[in-house]
């Protein structure tokens, strides 16, 4: 499993730090939706889903946490912890959220509009998903 880490380019001088994202330059998809998650209690978990076309980059823009990926084949967890990080999970791709600081603020950019019908969000499903895509690739 391939994973893509982007540090995005920073801007500062003695009043702080700027980051820009642009869609298509900094970030691979048509920027659609934005949310953030914050105030998550100790000792939750967050995601427990894959997409079926959604793309994202998660952005830990406050604190940091751990994200476990999963394609079904082979599971990475990565640690987000500076705010000019960002990680692409693409489609297909299960993801779990969690060890989140107190201060965390977790930024999610996606390429797609919340839609219900675009989640998986049974584990079971998705292995079988990901089985049948391997089969007719």
């Amino acid at each position: 499993m391939q994973i893509v880490k982007y540090a995005f380019q920073q801007h500062g001088d003695d009043r702080g730090m700027l980051v820009a994202l642009e869609e298509y330059n900094d970030i691979p998809f048509e920027i659609k939706r934005v949310y953030y998650m914050y105030d998550t209690k100790e000792g939750v978990t967050r995601g427990y889903h894959a997409h079926k076309s959604l793309k994202q980059i998660l952005i830990c823009i406050h604190g940091s946490c751990k994200i476990r990926l999963d394609n079904g084949r082979e599971k990475k967890i990565v640690s987000l912890e500076k705010p000019y990080e960002g990680l692409y999970v693409p489609n297909n791709m299960w993801r779990e959220m969690y060890d989140f600081s107190p201060d965390a603020v977790l930024m999610v950019l996606a390429s797609e509009v919340y839609r219900e019908e675009d989640y998986i969000r049974d584990y079971d499903t998705f292995l079988k998903m990901v089985k049948e895509g391997l089969e007719h690739a």
